[in-house]
């Protein structure tokens, strides 16, 4: 029978892609019908229904009696697993708390926002994206929160540019002359092509709200007020993955140097126009470093994403292949050669990544905007006007300064008539905010706002505040709310109680128990048999030449190391004592010499142009006295002496006697070129031995599959008994098993179990 799994513990994606749908509300109901009992615990069916629904639902047996019966099994032993964490205290330690409140703050996300108008926003976001815009603007810069009376006055500056090129001035030397944008004086305004995602959302939806040859009225973003003019729309050009060869020329270099690129790249034109090697030439010349080892390849790119020169030239490729003429960027001169055309995805292939998209992009605020508007209405929000008169008043200069002090009364007022500090401001639910926890929050996130009006300051901090008491209590209550986060809550907490309690009783315990898996194994010793095998050595390699060439050197039983030597050792001049920048390079190299047993480390001293060659031996010896003290055995540190003099004090060399060593060296090229093996392998391990296990001892090659073998049998093993150490793995696997089936059995009894089966045959439904 096909199992589903009950709980993948705390970070299952399954659980968290779970939360991100959100459900009508619920409200708490009356006490359930009970499926079970454990012990004097009470399982509700409803629960039990729940989670039985959300992780068999989609399963050809589900409703089944089997089915049921099997996951009622399984949830009894995972609910009497919880009893006895909770029994233990583990949901009352700080470290259980801070953790499920982590997972309470992910959970909630998807149920703090507006999901149809997020949907309406992807979608609007993609439909945008079958067209690009060019346009123009002219930007008046303004605050995010600037004071009415600037707001007004950047407005009234812009209406009047509007006027004027409305009127028939030429839009983009108003553009030069008057825009706030720093750029404009040099493209008079120009944004060239873009497409959805690539501007602030209110200047993406005027651009493509206004027609080709008009002007926008004037459009807010968090920059200022700006006035669009629409110069073309044309169908999206998509995504082009080009690679290109590159001559750097900076526009401030020599003019001989800008001269002699223009020749280079030139020169390079032609040669590529004669049909040489694009990744040759690329290789060789191109001076973009990060591109050049790669045939020149650039991440793909759409309209925007590049320098206007290079992108135009670019998407004016046609076919794989083609080569653009020298193109000239502030970076240099490049060739482009097109790779790949990719039109703008399928809808369902982009809506995952442009959901991502709208929760960081500007628009998001719509959607918490909507939020707010329906949680406001839902949670029945109130205003006393006369309490928010009775804050507003106390709003002076010292706030717009960013002094605003307030001290909330020792005692609480006694009831009045009038307004204090311990009236209600507003009320959510019934719930009252106060007047004085409100200037609290306003004394701790006031800013200095210079030139603005107090009331003004004032308004701005109490919408936050509301705005942040609606969210905190909808996140107070969605338990309350919403089923599906409820019992996603629920499951998380109990997973977190599960995971401690069975790492303490099965699975760290398995591996910690040394003498319980002992006896377990032994015990348990048919189960752990070796079947007929064989103790051997095979050599697979790309071709005949490569496994010829592995034969050879594996007959060595010593392979040079090449990877992670140190390079230098520094010397104290003329003497034999290693300067103090050495040392660090020397503890690695001991650590690696210590856990690798294979390795044999070769020190040749050598004495340095000018010095006296008697220095050599010292050296040599003072870098294996070092590792020697570092626990690195003596006999697996050889040392020479040269009398020649060099660059370098010392020379290290490396052999190991893992065939891993050899491998590496043949495989420097291509990392699957050669694969070489030396153990004992049973029927199915490999089908190359398989098929000469027959033959008995002896060395055989065979070409299969496409790769070159050399099979060395040197004995046949007979069936019989694997140690703990070649069985380990399973063991202890089949150990925690058993501690768990065990340990169960203890809690069945500490807690019985009393099936209500009436309420299991109602699951039944096939």
């Amino acid at each position: 029978m096909h199992k589903r799994i009950l709980y993948a513990g705390p970070l299952a994606a399954a659980l968290l892609a779970a939360g991100c749908q959100t459900t009508k509300s619920t409200t708490t109901a009356a006490k359930q019908p009970v499926i079970e009992t454990l012990g004097t615990y009470e399982v509700p069916a409803g629960e039990f229904a729940y989670v039985y629904r959300k992780n068999n639902g989609s399963a050809p047996e589900f409703g089944t009696r089997p089915s049921v019966q099997e996951y009622l099994d399984l949830y009894t032993n995972f609910k009497l697993k919880v009893l006895e964490a909770e029994k233990r205290g583990l949901d009352t330690t700080q470290a259980f708390k801070r953790e499920l409140e982590g997972y309470k703050q992910q959970l909630a996300q998807p149920y703090l926002t507006e999901k149809s108008v997020t949907d309406q926003l992807v979608r609007e976001a993609y439909d945008r994206m079958s067209k690009e815009v060019n346009a123009s603007h002219i930007l008046i810069r303004m605050a995010p929160d600037a004071t009415p009376a600037d707001t007004l006055a950047a407005y009234n500056k812009i209406v009047a540019l509007r006027q004027r090129v409305t009127g028939g001035e030429d839009f983009n030397k108003v553009a030069a002359e008057t825009s706030e944008d720093p750029s404009a004086r040099d493209n008079g305004g120009k944004l060239g092509y873009f497409t959805a995602m690539q501007m602030v959302y209110p200047f993406e939806s005027a651009a493509y709200r206004t027609k080709v040859g008009e002007v926008s009225q004037p459009v807010r973003t968090r920059f200022g007020y700006h006035i669009i003019k629409v110069n073309d729309v044309r169908t999206a050009q998509g995504e082009i993955k080009v690679a290109h060869l590159m001559i750097r020329a900076t526009p401030g270099m020599p003019k001989a140097d800008s001269v002699t690129a223009k020749k280079k790249i030139d020169e390079l034109y032609s040669r590529l126009q004669r049909k040489e090697p694009w990744d040759k030439l690329v290789a060789q010349f191109s001076e973009d470093a990060g591109s050049a080892a790669n045939g020149g390849e650039l991440p793909p790119f759409g309209t925007g994403r590049m320098i206007p020169s290079f992108e135009e030239a670019a998407f004016r490729l046609q076919n794989p292949g083609d080569l653009s003429s020298p193109v000239q960027t502030p970076y240099g001169w490049h060739i482009i050669r097109l790779l790949e055309k990719q039109p703008v995805p399928k809808f369902e292939d982009m809506e995952a990544s442009l959901k991502g998209k709208v929760s960081k992009d500007s628009r998001s605020e719509l959607n918490r905007t909507a939020f707010l508007k329906r949680i406001r209405t839902e949670n029945q929000f109130t205003e006393n006007q006369a309490g928010k008169d009775f804050v507003f008043a106390k709003a002076d200069t010292s706030l717009v300064r960013g002094r605003f002090k307030y001290t909330a009364p020792a005692t609480p007022t006694k009831a009045s008539k009038t307004v204090n500090d311990n009236s209600t401001l507003f009320t959510i639910k019934g719930k009252p905010y106060l007047v004085k926890d409100f200037l609290t929050y306003a004394q701790q996130n006031q800013r200095a706002k210079a030139g603005a009006e107090p009331r003004y300051a004032m308004q701005q901090l109490y919408d936050q505040y509301v705005d942040q008491s609606l969210t905190d209590f909808e996140k107070a209550n969605l338990e309350t709310k919403y089923e599906d986060y409820r019992m996603l809550v629920k499951e998380y907490r109990d997973g977190i109680l599960l995971f401690q309690l069975m790492d303490e009783k099965v699975w760290s315990k398995a591996i910690e128990d040394t003498v319980g898996l002992q006896k377990f194994f032994a015990d348990n010793q048919s189960k752990y048999q070796w079947e007929p095998r064989v103790q051997g050595t095979v050599i697979s390699a790309a071709t005949p030449q490569l496994l010829t060439q592995a034969q050879a050197q594996l007959k060595a039983g010593r392979y040079e190391v090449k990877r992670g030597l140190v390079q230098n050792v520094p010397f104290l001049a003329g003497k034999s004592n290693v300067a103090k920048g050495g040392w660090a390079d020397l503890d690695r190299l001991a650590s690696r010499l210590q856990s690798d047993t294979t390795l044999t480390l070769t020190i040749t001293g050598r004495p340095k142009k000018g010095e006296s060659a008697a220095l050599a031996a010292p050296r040599a010896n003072s870098v294996k006295s070092y590792l020697v003290q570092k626990g690195v055995p003596a006999r697996r540190l050889l040392t020479k002496t040269s009398k020649t003099a060099a660059s370098s004090p010392i020379a290290l060399s490396m052999t190991s006697t893992s065939p891993t060593a050899l491998e590496e060296n043949l495989n420097e090229q291509n990392p699957l070129a050669v694969q070489i093996q030396q153990r004992s392998f049973q029927k199915g391990d490999n089908k190359v031995v398989d098929e000469l296990v027959s033959k008995g001892p002896g060395t055989y090659t065979v070409n299969k599959d496409g790769r070159y073998y050399a099979v060395t049998i040197d004995k046949v093993l007979p069936a019989g008994p694997k140690t703990l150490a070649e069985a380990r793995g399973q063991a202890t696997s089949d150990y925690q098993n058993f501690l768990e089936k065990q340990w169960i059995s203890q809690l069945r009894e500490e807690y019985p179990v009393k099936i209500n089966q009436g309420e299991v045959d109602k699951l039944v439904t096939k």
